[in-house]
């Protein structure tokens, strides 16, 4: 189990940071470089998480507090990234309306509520003790980032066929997700989720890298 999920992890990690490297390093337009930089936040904001969780496996020694400083990174990079994403969809279809302004200052208002829940004292990061209460209270901004997200790509899935999926994966991914951040400190097993939803954002990744070779 360790080897398969540690593997697994690692592999992922290297595959979003170096998609979001080659992404930037080829970038030809403004899209180029917001879905680049939305791999590298992905990926090196899930490494804090996931290179301790491998070490736990390996290392005899107590990584709790490095384990809960990394959900916590996660949690607010994971938010930067659906930022990126919002703009890359301003960016692809063109949108500047009055709409998508204001949807955009949504965002950001849910955002920065989402990054102050996380920073709260509640959450109990550094101890290991999970609260359901906070776990559901700094995802449900989180969650209805996500539903704006998935709202608005799928309104114009059948205009790009690059990102037309965008909007499946970024549901499928809330989906794992949930479970696993309101109710993992009462049942650990839920964690396993957490594969599939990392499944979505590698789908998600290479959706970025198909769009990119449009440019090129």
């Amino acid at each position: 189990m360790k080897y398969g999920e540690s593997t697994f992890d690692i592999l992922y990690l290297l595959f979003a940071i170096i998609t979001g490297i080659v992404i930037l390093i080829k970038h030809r337009n403004k899209n180029d470089v917001l879905m680049g930089t939305a791999a590298l936040v992905l990926g090196l904001g899930d490494s804090f998480h996931l290179v301790p969780r491998v070490l736990n496996y390996f290392v005899d020694a107590d990584f709790t507090w490095y384990l809960g400083f990394g959900k916590l990174v996660t949690s607010i990079t994971m938010t930067i990234f659906y930022i990126f994403v919002f703009r890359l969809y301003k960016s692809v279809y063109n949108k500047d309306d009055k709409s998508t302004k204001t949807t955009g200052i949504t965002i950001y208002i849910l955002a920065a509520l989402r990054i102050l829940l996380c920073l709260a004292p509640g959450n109990n990061w550094f101890t290991g003790e999970g609260s359901m209460l906070w776990g559901v209270l700094r995802n449900l901004p989180f969650i209805a980032i996500g539903c704006i997200v998935v709202c608005l790509y799928f309104k114009v899935r059948k205009e790009d066929k690059y990102l037309s999926r965008l909007w499946l994966y970024t549901t499928l991914s809330f989906l794992f997700y949930i479970p696993v951040a309101v109710f993992a400190s009462l049942l650990p097993m839920l964690g396993m989720l957490m594969l599939p939803k990392t499944v979505c954002y590698v789908l998600m990744l290479i959706s970025f890298i198909r769009k990119q070779r449009e440019s090129l």
